[in-house]
């Protein structure tokens, strides 16, 4: 393959996977919060705050005619976080909801790696060309999984770190953790994902 074709790949991988729009999309409100937290010390202030920023980057991309799916999502998820610390009056929990979404995300991948369905091939296979064909072929197949287990590794790190940190109601330290652990976690897993990938060629149909 190319470089061109290595690079294209890279690009295609990092959308499927988020993104830096996903990204900036999910995790700056949450910033906006811990920020409005720890100026105001109000919760319903520093919720309203979170879900306006999202509210504001769903408006944006729908100007500027760009994908909105992330910005919806994202919002989406910032209204669970606010229900929830709503609900229990602690400013902590506005992250639980992301406890237990990477909780179910890294038993999601161990499943699907255990069954030989991994969903790095599954959400990557049509989008870089190969659809399923990619279960015919065991170097290819391997190689999904491998890049599966990384992202395993991702979601249960974050939950073995945060969860301690919400446990014990330590709330900057959980915000902070939530950037370090979201950004530059997110690029290293789809980097690694990218160079594990692009040792196998992409399988068509009839190889």
């Amino acid at each position: 393959m190319s470089y061109e074709g290595h690079h294209d790949d890279r690009a295609k991988i990092m959308d499927a996977l988020g993104g830096k729009r996903g990204l900036i999309d999910s995790g700056l409100p949450s910033i906006i919060f811990l920020v409005a937290f720890n100026i105001t010390n109000n919760l319903n202030r520093s919720i309203l705050a979170a879900i306006i920023t999202s509210a504001l980057f769903t408006i944006l991309r729908l100007a500027r005619r760009e994908t909105i799916q992330h910005a919806i999502s994202g919002l989406i998820g910032i209204i669970i976080c606010a229900w929830i610390a709503r609900r229990s009056g602690k400013a902590a929990d506005f992250y639980l909801f992301g406890l237990y979404k990477n909780a179910a995300y890294g038993a999601a991948y161990a499943l699907a790696n255990i069954v030989k369905w991994p969903l790095i091939g599954i959400m990557l296979g049509p989008i870089l060309g190969e659809n399923f064909e990619w279960r015919k072929n065991p170097a290819r197949l391997a190689a999904y999984r491998q890049a599966g287990w990384i992202w395993m590794g991702l979601f249960l790190i974050r939950v073995a770190i945060q969860y301690p940190l919400w446990k014990t109601n330590h709330l900057n330290w959980l915000g902070s953790v939530n950037i370090v652990l979201g950004y530059p976690l997110f690029i290293f897993a789809a980097w690694i994902t990218w160079l594990i990938l692009k040792r196998v060629p992409t399988v068509k149909a009839g190889d």
